[in-house]
This record gives structure tokens, C-alpha cells and sequence, in this order.
């Protein structure tokens, strides 16, 4: 058997290659991951979650603004007088009553509730962008996984299937072999058993292959096409110490933790101002029908009126349950101070941990890369030796193992390197469509929320509105 020989850039276009026919035009990672960030469905939860959040902000900015209502209530009243025992019967009298009133009511000051309402509401705006970046770069990282997972068991498909063939001629020269007497059915038995298991990796990997074939089109939207080899992308930061300072700095979780913090503590003033006065301005005009007047019930008899008062309400004692709110709050903020600790720290380490893996992975292809050179030198060195009978038909199926398995290695190792490099950009923050500078369309978290922020009425869904304003 000839060892079959190709350079490194043979494997890597060797990659792309995917089992059975394929179209002629290839499918980049950059496409997959716009097109899994127009549609995945992940995303567009996230974005989704986001609107309603910005919800929050024309809630808590109504605190500023008036109260109208309209009350009424229509109906019929009897009276009379409580028959005399030995007398005639009483005199009963019915009437119909008609209550209308409309009354506006302006908070003129609420404690500070409202500001810290507002605050409060923003901040969480704020985190939750953060958040949706979050998702987003988690998003188009499961695409560059399954995407470089799809190339990765395609090539040990591909791999594994021309190793089963080289085994079954293998087998066949040994058979031949064989009957001629050159060798002992133990050789025959061991080239058997090589094939077999073979067999055996090669169904494993085709099991793998759609495995991934199945995650891909999950995330991405479609069947993966022709997948071109992507490259790493490079480090955001020259060693693992100023990665994990960017991480600590400019991880979404890291932002979204931040804000979270701030909207802890707003809730804090949100809380106290139940202990605070309220001053607020009521004004009602009524009109009432069928009411008693100077003592009698006259039917038609109409009162009109209007009203407007000053309101000031102070809080003295309300059993103690608004202390209790304040003292939680208090609480919260603490704990939302070491939730910012702790994602800080968890930043930090995934981008340690990612840079390092990156390091590690370009070492090793450089290493298997010479693995795969003097194992072929070896391979046809034992092939040879095997001809003339000072090798055994073993040495030449291990020799043959040996470099498949560096082969499948070398694969492994630039599918980590690619993987390694997205991590660390992650990590540090610089996974987002506009970093990556995705051909697509990039969604306006502001849009929605200025659509919404001062709409005073109105109950439908300003999605569209946001969108012909982001554009």
C-alpha cells in the first residue's frame, strides 16, 4: 500500500469537503451567522424580552402624570314612613337617582417615588441590552461551533472512510499473501480485525457528522451547504492577563451585572418613599338627580358642583411592613454588588481559560503537524521493510493507525484554534455582529424605546414603528 501524502494546506481545503455532492458555491461562517442572527429563534426572544423590558419607562414615568376618570351610577330609591299599628298605611314614595362625576387627579409630589421609578426603569433598560448582547454573542458562538463542528467530523469522515479502504485492500494483498504461503493466517486474522474496527470509527464519525448537521440547522436556520474553512480570529489582547482585564471590563454579563446594581439601589429610594409625603391636586365636576332636597325627595330635583382641593397626606405609622421593604431593598443592592464581584471574576477566568486553550491549540498543530511528517516517513519505511520480510503485516496496520491518528488530531487541533480564538473574543466582549461586521442588517436596541418612552395612550404593537425609526 502507497501512504497517501498531502501538505497542510491540502488538509485544510481537505476540510470543506463534505460527503456526497454538493453545490458548486460555498458557505462562509460569516454567512451562517447572519443568517442565525436574523433568525435564530434564541435572538428574537431576547429581543422580544428587551421591548417589554423598555416597557418599564413610560410605567414608571406616568407617576408624573394625570389621573382622569369618569364614575356613575343610576338606579331607584324608595322611601316612606313606618305604618302606625292602628292607623292607616304608611306614605312610600320612589324616585329615580342618577350619580355622575368626573375628577382629575395631579401628583405633584410622590416621595421621589416617581424619580426613582424612572431611574430605576432605565437601568434596567440598560441591563437588559446588555443582556441581549449577551445572548447574542452565545448565539453566534453555538453557530461557529456547530459550523466548525461540521467541518471537523467531515473530514474525519472523510478520514476514516479512505483508511476503511486502504484496510480492505490491505486485506486483500494479505489474503493473497496467504495462499501463496508467504504468510500465517494470523496475519490475515489481524488485518481482519483492523478493518473491522475501521468500519466501526467510520460509522461513529458519519454518526457525529449529523449530529452536527442537525445542531447547525437548528441554529442557523437551514441545512449547512458547502462549508468553507473559516480562519481564527485574532487575539483582542496580547496575553491572558490584559484579556481578562478587557473581559472584566467589557463582558456584557459583567455591563448587565452593573446596571442591575444601580437598579437595586434605585429601588431602595423606591421603597422609602412610602415613608414620605404626598401632595397631589384633585379636581371633579358631578351632577346628581332624584336626591332629597331641604329634607323632602322631590323627584327632578338636580345638584351640580364642582370641586378642586389641595391634598397632602402624611405618613405617620403604617405597621411597620414599609421599614421591612427598605431593609430588603437594602439587601438586594448588597447582594447585586457581589453578583457585579462575582461576574467580574467569571469573566476574567473564561477569557484566561479561553486565550489558553488558544495557545494550547496552535502548539499542538504545529507539533502534529511534524507528528504527521515522520509518520508517514515511518509508514513507508515499515511498508517497505515489510516487503522484503523484516517487518510483520502488524507493524505496517500500526504504522498506518499512527498516522491516522495523527491526521485526526491535526484536524481537531485547527478546529480548536478556530473555536479558541471566537471564545476569547467573547469573552473579552467583541463577538457582536458589529464587531464581526456581519453583511446584515444590525438591530437597534434604541429604537423601540424611544417609540414608546413618552406615548401617553395607545395599546398596540410599535414594533414596526421602531423599526422604520432605527432604519
Amino acid at each position: 500500500m502507497t501512504p497517501s501524502r498531502f501538505a497542510f494546506a491540502a488538509l485544510l481545503l481537505a476540510s470543506a469537503a463534505a460527503v456526497g455532492p454538493r453545490p458548486a458555491s460555498g458557505q462562509t461562517l460569516q454567512e451562517a451567522m447572519a443568517l442565525a442572527y436574523s433568525n435564530n429563534p434564541t435572538l428574537q426572544a431576547a429581543r422580544a424580552q428587551l421591548r417589554a423590558v423598555d416597557e418599564n419607562v413610560p410605567q414608571a414615568l406616568a407617576g408624573w402624570r394625570p389621573t382622569v376618570q369618569i364614575t356613575g351610577a343610576a338606579g331607584q330609591t324608595t322611601t316612606g314612613t313606618r305604618p302606625n299599628p292602628i292607623g292607616p298605611s304608611g306614605n312610600w314614595r320612589s324616585r329615580d337617582t342618577t350619580q355622575v362625576q368626573a375628577s382629575v387627579a395631579q401628583p405633584l409630589y410622590r416621595g421621589g417615588r416617581t424619580v426613582a421609578q424612572t431611574r430605576r426603569a432605565e437601568n434596567q433598560v440598560l441591563a437588559q441590552r446588555a443582556r441581549l448582547y449577551a445572548t447574542e454573542q452565545q448565539v453566534l458562538l453555538d453557530v461557529v461551533n456547530a459550523y466548525v463542528a461540521m467541518i471537523r467530523d467531515q473530514e474525519e469522515v472523510r478520514l476514516n472512510t479512505n483508511n476503511e479502504q486502504v484496510l480492505l485492500r490491505q486485506l486483500q494483498a494479505t489474503n493473497e499473501r496467504f495462499r501463496v504461503g508467504e504468510i500465517t493466517r494470523t496475519d490475515v486474522a489481524q488485518a481482519e480485525s483492523r478493518l473491522a474496527g475501521a468500519r466501526a470509527s467510520r460509522a461513529d464519525a458519519e454518526g457525529r457528522l449529523q449530529t452536527s448537521r442537525a445542531t447547525f440547522t437548528r441554529l442557523v436556520g437551514q441545512a449547512p451547504q458547502r462549508l468553507t474553512p473559516p480562519q481564527p480570529l485574532r487575539p483582542p489582547a496580547p496575553n491572558a492577563r490584559e484579556a481578562a482585564v478587557m473581559a472584566a471590563r467589557n463582558n456584557p454579563n459583567v455591563v448587565a451585572a452593573l446596571f442591575d446594581e444601580a437598579a437595586a439601589r434605585d429601588q431602595i429610594d423606591v421603597q422609602f418613599a412610602a415613608l414620605l409625603p404626598q401632595i397631589s391636586v384633585n379636581g371633579s365636576v358631578f351632577r346628581n338627580t332624584g336626591q332629597q332636597a331641604g329634607g323632602a325627595a322631590l323627584d327632578g330635583v338636580r345638584q351640580d358642583g364642582t370641586s378642586v382641593t389641595a391634598n397632602l397626606v402624611v405618613p405617620l405609622f403604617q405597621g411597620g411592613a414599609e421599614h421591612a421593604a427598605v431593609r430588603q431593598a437594602r439587601q438586594q443592592a448588597q447582594q447585586s454588588r457581589n453578583v457585579v464581584e462575582d461576574q467580574r471574576r467569571g469573566a476574567a477566568q473564561q477569557a484566561t481559560q479561553a486565550y489558553e486553550t488558544l495557545v494550547a491549540a496552535r502548539a499542538t498543530v504545529d507539533s502534529v503537524r511534524s507528528q504527521i511528517r515522520a509518520a508517514e516517513i515511518a509508514l513507508d519505511g515499515v511498508q517497505r521493510e515489510a516487503v522484503v520480510g523484516s517487518r510483520t503485516t502488524l507493524d505496517v496496520l500500526n504504522a498506518e493507525q499512527e498516522l491516522l491518528n495523527a491526521r485526526v488530531s491535526l484536524v481537531r487541533a485547527l478546529a480548536a484554534v478556530i473555536t479558541a480564538s471566537h471564545n476569547l473574543a467573547a469573552a473579552v466582549g467583541r463577538l457582536t455582529a458589529r464587531d464581526l461586521n456581519l453583511p446584515v442588517p444590525l438591530y437597534d436596541v434604541e429604537a423601540y424605546y424611544n417609540a414608546v418612552r413618552n406615548r401617553w395612550v395607545g395599546f398596540g404593537d410599535y414594533t414596526e414603528d421602531a423599526a422604520v425609526q432605527g432604519r
